[in-house]
Parts: C-alpha cells; sequence; structure tokens
C-alpha cells in the first residue's frame, strides 16, 4: 500500500523544532532550517544548518507552505532592562517579503510586540498548558477562526526561573530549573533548557498546521500532487 503524501513544510528559524513538531503532528513532512547547530532536533523532521533567510531565497519554491520564527530579541518586553543584551536586527520585515516572493503561504511567529501584521494572539491556556506563553502568529490565510476562546488568567505565574508552586502557572524563562517538568509541560520531551527558553509549543503549530491543511486543500493541493 503506498504510503499517502504528505505536504512539504519548511519551518524557518526553527530552533530545537517545537514549532516545527506541531506541523509534523498536523501532518506535515517538515526540514528546519537554523543558523545554530541543533542536535537535539527530532529525527523525524530533517534539519539544515544554514542561514534561514538565504535558504528560503533558493528553496522556498520546492516547499507546499512555509512557517517563520525570527529571534524575538528586538521585539522581547525583556530588552527594555537590558538594551544591550537584546540588541539585535528587526528581521520580520525582510522574512515577509522573502516569504511573499515564495509565492507559498506562510506563518510568522513572534512574541507580542513584534510588528506582525493582523496576527492572532495564542496562548498555553488554551490548550490546557500550565504555561501561559502568549504567541502571536501572522497568517497568509484566515487563520483567526480556528483560534480558541482566550480564557481569564486565574492562575498567577511563577516568578522567573522559579518552581512554579501550589496553584501556579510555569514562566520557562532565564536560568529556570525543573528542565523535566518543562519539557512535560511543553510537550518537548527531547528539548534542553536553551530549546524550551526559546520554544513555541507544538500545541500552537498543531493548530495552525491544521487550518494550513484545509487551507492547501481547498486551494487544490491534493489535485496538484496527484
Amino acid at each position: 500500500m503506498d504510503t499517502p503524501h504528505r505536504p512539504r513544510l519548511l519551518d524557518l528559524f526553527c530552533g530545537q523544532g517545537g514549532a516545527g513538531w506541531g506541523y509534523h503532528l498536523a501532518g506535515f513532512d517538515v526540514t528546519g532550517v537554523d543558523i545554530r547547530p541543533m542536535p537535539l532536533h527530532p529525527p523525524q523532521m530533517t534539519f539544515v544548518h544554514g542561514d534561514a533567510i538565504e535558504y528560503l531565497k533558493a528553496h522556498g519554491h520546492e516547499y507546499d507552505a512555509v512557517h517563520a520564527s525570527p529571534p524575538c530579541r528586538a521585539y522581547t518586553s525583556a530588552r527594555h532592562s537590558a538594551p544591550r543584551r537584546y540588541r539585535h536586527p528587526d528581521l520580520v520585515g525582510p522574512v515577509r517579503r522573502a516569504l511573499r516572493a515564495t509565492g507559498r503561504p506562510y506563518v510568522i511567529e513572534n512574541v507580542p510586540g513584534a510588528p506582525l501584521e493582523d496576527p492572532v494572539l495564542l496562548c498555553g491556556a488554551m490548550f490546557g498548558l500550565l504555561t501561559y506563553r502568549h504567541r502571536l502568529l501572522e497568517a497568509s490565510w484566515d487563520l483567526a477562526a480556528r483560534v480558541p476562546v482566550h480564557p481569564v488568567h486565574e492562575a498567577r505565574t511563577a516568578r522567573m526561573g522559579r518552581p512554579a508552586g501550589e496553584g501556579e502557572f510555569h514562566s520557562f524563562v532565564g536560568n529556570f530549573s525543573g528542565l523535566q517538568t518543562a519539557r512535560e509541560v511543553m510537550q518537548m520531551p527531547w528539548a534542553s533548557q536553551d530549546g524550551i527558553r526559546q520554544a513555541v509549543p507544538p500545541a500552537y503549530t498543531r493548530l495552525a498546521g491544521a487550518a494550513l491543511l484545509e487551507f492547501l486543500s481547498a486551494s487544490g493541493w491534493e489535485t496538484r500532487c496527484a
């Protein structure tokens, strides 16, 4: 019996593969690209060591869709407390231009405060995760209809780096403690502390991936690949 063909998704600035894993679970064949070596990238996905934008320009047309998570240092609220540490070029604009040049559907992910266009806001509490970890997703198609209701934040967040107490949500930032707990909460059992700190929870991109599959099907992707 032939194995059903899975659409190909390019995951730029992939880190240790949190976003890519969500798309994999949704049904995509994922290739991640990062400028840093990523030995902890999940083996079920392909990893390319290289410059994300240059790879996109050279190979983006070979994929059915693209996800990009450009570094958030230029936009994170932490930059106000340590501006020198958080200096970083604004990559959202150049990434968006390169994505649009491919003609492929895309998602750009970043932190609140990033200059995304008509983004949706995702929160861990929407998915039953014990961490809020708000992230914005800009999609080139209508993703808003698939976003769950944003629940009221009834639980407070543990202080930076400290384990969550009774009734608290976790905050996996800085030099946090409890790596095994972080892996369980984020649903990334392979990740290191550095990978968790920067990760997009796979639950977020699994939702986006399901919506993207519907968009590709409605756009005739299955017919083109038949």
